[in-house]
């Protein structure tokens, strides 16, 4: 996409809408191998709301049993949003019951990794028969919490990242595509 035909406030395109269509396929089949002998229909969490786009996605190529479920939680505070506070709380929990069943964390990006660190011990403790995450996004830094990524869209520079599910304060979520935010030009967009 031509950076003139961009919305303002983004910087550039990290990844393109062709390249998340195909990169989903391939985490799909992965899956789909990967689960072909379980005996119940997987669970897919998807963790509100930055993996809407990405689950909704995922679950229209996976062709293995499964059901969808979703979660909310928070690790952000309200003001000044450049990071996670590491303090996970709980805004909506699941549905189904996890008892005996694979479950499969839908996660828009690993930051520090404290949501899916938190995720992942709550449904453990609930006696899964197994918990792996897939994630959209990773930043290319060192993680805070120890996590492990079962399966991965795509790994970007540390850059406020937006689209398709990512957000800056609930705005340019539904982009087709993941774009680097310009933070500079909504700073100075809110100073007027």
């Amino acid at each position: 996409m031509n950076s003139k035909n961009l919305p303002r406030g983004i910087k550039k395109v990290l990844f393109s809408e062709e390249t998340i269509a195909k990169r989903v396929k391939e985490l799909a089949r992965q899956i789909d191998n990967d689960y072909k002998d379980a005996t119940e229909p997987i669970i897919l969490v998807g963790v509100l709301k930055g993996s809407f786009m990405f689950l909704s996605d995922l679950v229209k190529e996976i062709t293995i049993p499964h059901v969808v479920d979703f979660i909310a939680v928070s690790s952000y505070g309200y003001k000044k949003i450049t990071k996670s506070s590491g303090n996970v709380r709980m805004i909506m929990d699941t549905r189904e019951d996890q008892e005996g069943r694979d479950v499969l964390v839908v996660e828009d990006i690993l930051d520090t990794g404290y949501t899916l660190e938190y995720i992942d011990k709550m449904f453990k403790a609930r006696g899964t028969k197994s918990v792996k995450n897939i994630v959209l996004l990773t930043k290319e830094i060192k993680h805070e919490a120890d996590v492990n990524l079962d399966y991965l869209g795509f790994s970007s520079p540390d850059v406020w990242a937006v689209g398709y599910g990512l957000d800056y304060r609930e705005k340019f979520r539904t982009l087709p595509y993941i774009a680097e935010l310009d933070i500079d030009t909504l700073n100075a967009d809110e100073r007027r």
